[in-house]
C-alpha cells in the first residue's frame, strides 16, 4: 500500500508525537505497510521458523534473523534480500544452536540467562532487557527500522542520562552524545580535529546509562551512519548503512571491560606483537638512500638514545613500484639491512596497493595475467593514478589474490625486513573518488570499500608471517575495519604539528581501544607542518605512553630527529625514550593481558569508571590508564600546570614519588621535564634497566617497583622470546606478584611456562615504605617484606 505523505496522520497518526503525550506508543494496523517517499517498513510479523542456528521472522517485506552467540552476546538481521552465504569480514565465533523462545500473541521473548529480548509482532520491533527485566537498549517504538530505497535506518530509544563511547578513530568528544558520523574509510589529508570521515571504519559503540551498560557491533560494511541524538531533539538516536542488512550484534554485560572482553572475543584478538616493535620508531617520508637510513641509525647510537626501527618510505623502491628497491640510493638492501642487525636495528618499509602499469614489472604482468585486478562493470581494470602514476588494484577479497599478494613480499623478506607499513588503502587515488562502479570480484566498491584495509592486510600479514618462518612480523596498517587486530597494528593517520591534535591523538587512541584495537599510535611530532622544539619534546613525552611509539613526518618539514632540537631539548627527549625502555617489562605484560582479554593498553578512563561525570568533562577526557596502574594526564606544549582529576583513592606522582589523595581535581605541574603521570597506590610495575634496544641483553635485573597502598593487589608478570610463536606452546615465563597491604609482603607465584627468563635477578624497589634500600635476590622468589 502506497501512501501519500498527507494521508500518514490518517492512517498511523501515532507515527507522530501527540503534543501532550508522554511516550511514544505506535499503533500498526495489521497488514498495512506504510511507504512513503520511497518509504519503506518491515510491516508485522506472518511467520516464526528455525533454522540453521536461527530464528527466522517473516513479515510483508522484510525477514529478520536472530542468534545466540553467548548469553550476554546476540545477533539480529533485518533484511529485505538476505545473502545466504552470511559472510563477516570482523566475526570468527559461530552462534550456538537452537534458541528456545516463548511466543506469544504478541510478542516473542527469547532469553539466555543474561539477557532477554523481547520481539514485538505489530509493528516488528526489537528490544534488550538484562536479567533483572530492566531495559538496556531497543528499537524507537515510532518508526523502528525502516528504508528508504535500499538505504535502511534503524531509530533506537535514547535515555534522558545515555553516553555514548566508542566508533574507533572519530574526532569529537569522549562522550559522542549529540554528535553524528559516517563511516566511509577516506584518504583524510590535512584532517582536522573535527573532520569525519577519517580512515577507518568500526561500527561498534557502548551504550550507558541508568548504571547499566551495552554494546552495538553494526557489522556492514557500506557507507554507515550514526546520530547520537544530535538532529532529533535528544529523542532518539539512529544507525544505518547505504546498502546491504540491518545486521548487528548486541552485547548485554555490566561493565565497560566486560563489553570489550566480549566484543575481542567475537571479532578475535591481536597476537603477541614483536618485543622490538614497542620501543623506539624512528621514520620519516622520506630517508633517499641507505646512506642516510645507515647515518640516522649510526647516530642513535652514538648519542646513546634507544631505538629499534628505521622505517624507509616510499623512495625506497624503484618509481615507486611496491616490491621493488631503487638500485641507485638502495643498491644492497641486504648489506644496509645487515649493518642495521648489527647495531639492533629493524626495518620496516611501506607498501601501497597502487600496481603502477608498466610491462615488464613482475607484479603488474602476473596481476593482469591471473585477473586479480579491481574492474569496471564490463571487464576493463580501472586505472587509478597514486604515486607510481596509472595503477591497478588489487582485488584482496579473493584468497588467491591475498596469496599472490603476500608471496611477493619476498622480495622484502629476503634482504632481512621484519616490519610492513601498509598505507594508501582505503583505497586512495588521486582525486580521492574513485567511481562506485569499480568491482571487485561480484561486489560492487560501496559494499566493500570500508574492509579494502582489513583484507589487504591480512594478505599481508599471511604473506609475511609465512615467509618469516616462525618470526612474528609487525604490520602497520592505515585503513582499517573492525577485526584488525587480528593482523595489523594501526596509526591514526596523517596528522598535523598542533597542540590540538596531540590532544586529539589521544582521544583517538582511547577511543580505537574501546573497538578492540590495542596497538595503536599516532606520528609523534605531527606528520604535517613543523613542530616547535617545546611541542616535539612534548609530545615525545607522551610517545613514551602510546602503545606504537613512532615519530614520523611529512617530506619538506624539518628533520625530526632527537637530536634536532638542541642539546637541551635532546637531554630531555633522550630521558623520556629511556624511560620507555625502562618500563618494557610492564608494557609487555600489558600486551599480554590485552592478547589474552582484548582490553587495551591504553584505555580511557571511562572503561574502569563508566558513571564518573567527571571522566566525560572536556577539561579531562584526554586522560587515560596506560595499563593498569598508571594514569597518563596529557598537557600541550603551552602548559606548566594543569588541572588534573584523580580519580578516588591515593596516588603517586611518578616522577616526585610525592603522596596525592585522590577523588578530586588537582594543580599539577607541568614543565616540559615532566609530563603529569600519577601511580596508583599498591601499584606493582615491572620495569629493567636501560638499554640501547630489545635486542641488548641488559644486566639481567628486574626490577619490581612497587608503591605503598591499603589495598591488596597483584600484577600478571609475563616474558617470552618477543620474536616466535613458540608462546603458543608453552614457551613462556609468567607470574603472579602481589602485594599484600596488611602485612607489607611481596610474593610470587610459581612459574607458569617453559619459557626461561632473560632476567637472572630481582630487584624489589619500594615507595612510599619509609624505607630507600632496595632487596636483590637470585633464581626464582617468593616473597619479600617492604615494610
Amino acid at each position: 500500500m502506497i501512501l501519500p505523505t498527507d494521508s500518514l496522520m490518517n492512517i498511523h497518526p501515532t507515527l507522530y508525537r501527540h503534543p501532550t503525550a508522554d511516550l511514544y506508543k505506535p499503533m500498526a494496523l495489521a497488514g498495512v505497510v506504510c511507504t512513503m517517499m520511497d518509504t519503506t517498513v518491515p510491516g508485522n510479523v506472518h511467520k516464526i521458523s528455525q533454522q540453521h542456528n536461527a530464528l527466522t521472522i517473516t513479515t510483508q517485506h522484510a525477514e529478520a534473523r536472530v542468534w545466540i552467540y553467548s548469553p550476554t552476546i546476540i545477533r539480529v538481521n533485518v533484511s529485505r534480500h538476505f545473502d545466504a552465504q552470511d559472510h563477516s569480514f570482523a566475526v570468527i565465533q559461530p552462534p550456538q544452536g537452537n534458541i528456545r523462545y516463548d511466543d506469544s500473541p504478541d510478542e516473542l521473548s527469547i532469553h539466555t540467562g543474561e539477557l532477554e529480548l523481547r520481539i514485538s509482532k505489530s509493528p516488528l520491533r526489537f528490544n534488550f532487557y538484562n536479567a533483572d527485566g530492566i531495559l538496556l537498549s531497543g528499537d524507537d517504538e515510532r518508526f523502528g527500522t525502516m528504508w528508504q530505497g535500499e538505504k535502511f535506518t534503524n531509530y533506537r530509544k535514547l535515555f534522558k542520562d545515555e553516553r555514548f563511547i566508542g566508533l574507533g578513530e572519530k574526532t569529537g568528544n569522549l562522550d559522542r552524545r549529540g554528535s553524528n558520523y559516517v563511516n566511509w574509510n577516506t584518504d583524510a589529508v590535512d584532517y582536522t580535529p573535527k573532520s569525519d570521515p577519517l580512515y577507518k571504519t568500526f561500527p561498534f559503540y557502548i551504550g550507558l546509562h541508568s548504571g547499566l551498560t551495552y554494546g552495538l557491533f553494526l557489522d556492514n560494511t557500506h557507507r554507515s551512519f550514526f546520530d547520537f541524538g544530535a538532529s532529533t531533539d535528544h529523542s532518539m538516536h539512529w544507525l544505518g548503512a547505504d546498502g546491504g542488512d540491518l545486521n548487528y550484534y548486541f552485547f548485554g554485560a555490566q561493565g565497560v571491560a566486560n563489553i570489550i572482553q566480549d566484543q575481542t572475543w567475537l571479532t578475535g584478538r591481536m597476537e603477541m606483537p614483536p618485543l622490538w616493535s614497542l620501543g623506539y620508531q624512528q621514520c620519516r617520508w622520506s630517508y633517499m638512500s641507505a646512506k642516510e637510513v645507515l647515518e640516522v641509525a649510526r647516530n642513535f647510537r652514538k648519542l646513546k638514545i634507544p631505538a629499534d626501527a628505521m622505517y624507509c618510505d616510499i623512495d625506497y623502491m624503484d618509481g615507486f613500484k611496491i616490491f621493488t628497491w631503487n638500485n641507485e640510493t638502495f643498491p644492497e638492501p641486504k648489506a644496509m639491512i645487515d649493518e642495521l642487525t648489527a647495531m639492533g636495528f629493524k626495518l620496516v618499509t611501506i607498501v601501497d596497493p597502487g600496481i603502477k602499469i608498466e610491462d615488464g614489472y613482475k607484479q603488474y604482468d602476473e596481476g593482469v595475467k591471473k585477473g586479480y585486478f579491481a574492474t569496471y562493470p564490463d571487464g576493463e581494470l580501472y586505472i587509478g593514478e597514486v604515486w607510481p602514476g596509472r595503477c591497478h588494484f588489487p582485488d584482496f577479497y579473493k584468497a588467491e589474490v591475498r596469496d599472490w599478494w603476500g608471496k611477493s613480499f619476498d622480495a622484502l623478506t629476503e634482504p632481512g625486513v621484519a616490519g610492513f607499513w601498509n598505507d594508501m588503502n582505503e583505497p586512495a587515488a588521486w582525486g580521492q573518488n574513485i567511481p562506485g562502479i569499480m568491482r571487485f570480484g561480484d561486489k560492487y566498491m560501496p559494499e566493500v570499500r570500508n574492509a579494502y584495509g582489513n583484507e589487504m592486510s591480512r594478505g599481508t600479514y599471511e604473506g609475511t608471517k609465512a615467509l618469516l618462518k616462525g618470526k612474528r612480523p609487525f604490520v602497520l596498517t592505515r585503513a582499517a575495519y573492525t577485526g584488525i587486530q587480528r593482523y595489523s597494528a594501526v596509526w591514526t593517520g596523517d596528522n598535523t604539528a598542533t597542540d590540538a591534535h596531540l590532544l586529539l591523538g589521544c582521544r583517538l587512541v582511547n577511543s580505537l581501544g574501546i573497538v578492540g584495537v590495542s596497538y595503536v599510535g599516532v606520528d609523534i611530532g605531527g606528520f604535517s607542518g613543523n613542530p616547535t622544539p617545546e611541542l616535539m619534546v612534548r609530545w615525545n613525552s607522551l610517545g613514551v605512553y602510546t602503545p606504537m611509539f613512532r615519530n614520523h613526518a611529512m617530506a619538506a618539514t624539518v628533520m625530526r630527529e632527537p637530536w634536532a632540537w638542541g642539546k637541551q631539548n635532546e637531554k630531555i627527549i633522550k630521558k623520556d625514550i629511556e624511560q620507555r625502555y625502562k618500563l618494557l617489562p610492564y608494557i609487555y605484560s600489558s600486551f599480554y593481558r590485552s592478547h589474552q582479554t582484548g582490553l587495551p593498553v591504553a584505555r580511557t578512563l571511562a572503561i574502569d569508571l563508566p558513571f564518573d561525570e567527571l571522566v566525560y568533562d572536556e577539561a579531562y577526557q584526554n586522560q587515560f590508564f596506560f595499563g593498569d596502574n598508571i594514569l597518563v594526564a596529557p598537557a600541550d606544549s603551552h602548559q606548566r600546570e594543569i588541572d588534573v582529576y584523580l580519580p578516588a583513592g591515593d596516588w603517586y606522582r611518578f616522577g616526585t614519588d610525592e603522596k596525592i589523595t585522590g577523588g578530586d581535581v588537582i594543580s599539577a605541574d607541568a614543565p616540559l621535564t615532566d609530563l603529569p603521570v600519577f601511580i596508583r597506590a599498591g601499584a606493582i610495575i615491572p620495569m629493567q634497566s636501560i638499554v640501547q634496544s630489545t635486542a641488548e641483553q641488559g644486566d639481567g635485573i628486574l626490577q619490581i617497583h612497587v608503591w605503598n597502598g591499603e589495598g591488596s593487589t597483584d600484577f600478571v608478570y609475563y616474558e617470552d622470546d618477543g620474536d616466535t610463536y613458540a608462546y603458543e606452546q608453552g614457551a613462556y615465563y609468567k607470574r603472579t606478584i602481589s602485594f599484600n597491604a596488611e602485612t607489607g609482603n611481596i610474593t610470587f607465584s610459581a612459574v607458569e611456562g617453559t619459557f626461561t627468563s632473560r632476567f637472572d635477578r630481582i630487584m624489589i624497589v619500594s615507595h612510599g615504605f619509609g624505607k630507600t634500600e632496595d632487596w636483590i635476590c637470585y633464581n626464582e622468589p617468593t616473597e619479600f617484606t617492604v615494610r
